[in-house]
């Protein structure tokens, strides 16, 4: 059963991966010069709905409030795909892929500096509450 779970658990990370990534290269497709200005219109709309805070559905009616972030984002990305040339799409998705990656660096190095900060200002407090109890 805890087998499953875990499965289950790492195929939705995974799916979500992929949906980062496809999303990110939608958006670059959505730059590029080769791209039809219909795939552009449709994937403008589809990347500002999966950004936007304002949903079709809103997100507090339980079930259908995250239904349509499960079922209308991925389908509105992959329509935007079929849009556009396939070429568009595998430069894209190579960009993609390799600004994730990159993005993950950054995000370590961000998070090393936030925790470091954190402990100094947690240093500082811990000096200033025995000063300030003396």
């Amino acid at each position: 059963m805890k087998g499953s779970i875990e499965i289950t658990i790492e195929k939705w990370k995974q799916s979500a991966r992929k949906l980062k990534t496809e999303t990110k290269a939608l958006y670059l497709a959505y730059k590029h010069p080769q791209t039809p200005w219909y795939a552009k219109a449709f994937a403008g709309l589809v990347i500002a709905y999966a950004f936007s805070p304002i949903d079709l559905v809103p997100d507090f009616i339980p079930v259908l409030g995250y239904l349509d972030d499960l079922i209308l984002v991925p389908f509105g990305i992959t329509l935007a795909i079929k849009m556009i040339p396939a070429s568009v799409m595998v430069d894209c998705r190579m960009q993609a892929e390799i600004e994730t990656s990159e993005e993950k660096q950054a995000n370590w190095i961000s998070a090393v500096i936030i925790i470091m900060l954190w402990i100094t200002l947690a240093a500082f407090f811990m000096l200033w509450l025995t000063n300030f109890f003396k």
